[in-house]
């Protein structure tokens, strides 16, 4: 199952208070950026982010899911309702997330 476009706008309007959040569409989902860096991603219509250890201890409820079979588990956020606890998790994830490898 992919996820849907109306999905993606419902989540990037959540994340608009965060500044520089992009995307870039893979195989029927979104891989969702931070400031350059691969924050998570929508899969099946559901918002997941990279399980660093800011992220763990900034979400309250924690349940993994995985993203597609084979994946490793990542962090589901379901309070996509509340900006201002998006861009606080985003900003809090910033730091711990890879820098992203550079293309040769």
């Amino acid at each position: 199952m992919s996820s849907g476009k109306e999905y993606l706008d419902f989540i990037l309007e959540q994340l608009s208070e965060a500044e520089d959040v992009s995307y870039r569409a893979m195989m029927g989902e979104y891989i969702l950026y931070y400031k350059g860096k691969i924050l998570g991603g929508i899969y099946d219509d559901r918002f997941l982010v990279k399980p660093v250890k800011a992220a763990v201890a900034y979400m309250k409820d924690i349940e993994y899911a995985v993203p597609y079979e084979g994946a490793k588990e990542m962090l589901l956020v379901d309070n996509v309702d509340n900006k201002a606890y998006l861009k606080g998790l985003l900003e809090a994830m910033y730091h711990d997330l890879p820098v992203p490898k550079r293309k040769k």
